[in-house]
């Protein structure tokens, strides 16, 4: 009896030199986007602008950070929850990450690695900016993207300059067993968009619709791109946020980084009434992004879209 094959996610190709907006390659990507976010939320691509060297360098680079003790580490620290140093716990014990603001902007790079490492390190601070800024370009043109098959395109440029980036690194230690281990817990993302490169260890599952686990194949050239809570809220609910979660198996760490558009603080997010009528009601009240992200610290048994609910639903 033949073998079921294993489910994966949706595969777009972003390395067309023609991809620009009002070319006939640009229209048919944007198409395929649109059908892979509005049936999984996400969908994976290779992105041919950072060059296989960069990328060997972000995983030297974030190495070499999760070795610093942890005092040092502990320096990473932020007002906005969620932004910070998050170590190891009991609920979660392969897990810790760090966040680093700006991601793109040499100055605020250069300033968070000041503090890790006092006597400097300008390797990890150009490697860490080139890639957020390569990586930012992407998630440029898939927002664009997003809004143009909502025909939200006089929102664009607003939308555009209301973010900013932020870099979360990942390590996942390996349990040393083969019996599959929780390394982060099932949640959505709270952002708009989510750009996830990750090493050559297994760990990423997504859950479909119809509730089935897809167990996502790293390769040193894939992304994921993933929809987070606030751009199901801009979109008035029209996209949803996948499900996902990590789970550990063997010795050997998972090390991830995951570029996080979001909406910079004291914006109010808010849906465009194009998107609102008697079969859409408006779903969400507007809503500031840190305030969602204090309300859900508050209480972490909650899922994100339920703090959403709670707070901002209409």
């Amino acid at each position: 009896m033949a073998s079921e094959t294993p489910l994966c996610l949706p595969f777009i190709d972003f390395s067309n030199q023609n991809l620009k907006p009002g070319e006939l390659e640009w229209d048919l990507t944007r198409a395929h986007v649109l059908k892979a976010l509005q049936n999984y939320g996400c969908f994976e691509t290779s992105f041919d602008k950072i060059p296989i060297e960069l990328r060997k360098s972000m995983f030297g680079s974030i190495e070499e950070l999760f070795d610093l003790p942890l005092q040092t580490k502990q320096r990473n620290i932020s007002e906005k929850p969620l932004h910070g140093y998050i170590g190891q716990s009991p609920v979660v014990p392969l897990y810790e990450s760090m966040g680093i603001d700006d991601a793109d902007v040499a100055a605020k790079v250069d300033a968070f690695t000041e503090k890790q490492w006092p006597q400097g390190n300008k390797s990890f601070s150009t490697t860490i900016q080139s890639f957020s800024q390569k990586v930012s370009t992407l998630d440029i043109t898939v927002r664009r993207m997003i809004m143009e098959s909502f025909g939200l395109m006089k929102y664009i440029d607003e939308h555009l300059h209301s973010t900013s980036y932020l870099l979360r690194v990942m390590k996942y230690e390996g349990p040393e067993t083969e019996e599959a281990k929780l390394g982060l817990k099932v949640h959505t993302d709270l952002n708009l968009l989510t750009i996830l490169h990750q090493n050559n260890v297994e760990g990423l599952e997504v859950l479909t619709k119809d509730k089935n686990w897809i167990k996502v194949k790293p390769s040193q050239d894939s992304f994921i791109v993933m929809i987070g809570d606030s751009f199901h809220a801009l979109l008035n609910g029209r996209l949803d946020p996948p499900y996902h979660r990590v789970m550990m198996t063997g010795t050997k760490p998972r090390y991830s980084l995951a570029l996080l558009s979001v909406p910079k603080a004291g914006y109010l997010l808010s849906s465009p009434d194009e998107l609102v009528d008697e079969e859409h009601p408006r779903l969400y009240k507007p809503y500031d992004l840190v305030e969602y992200l204090n309300f859900f610290y508050r209480d972490l048994t909650q899922s994100s879209l339920s703090v959403l609910n709670t707070y901002y639903g209409m």
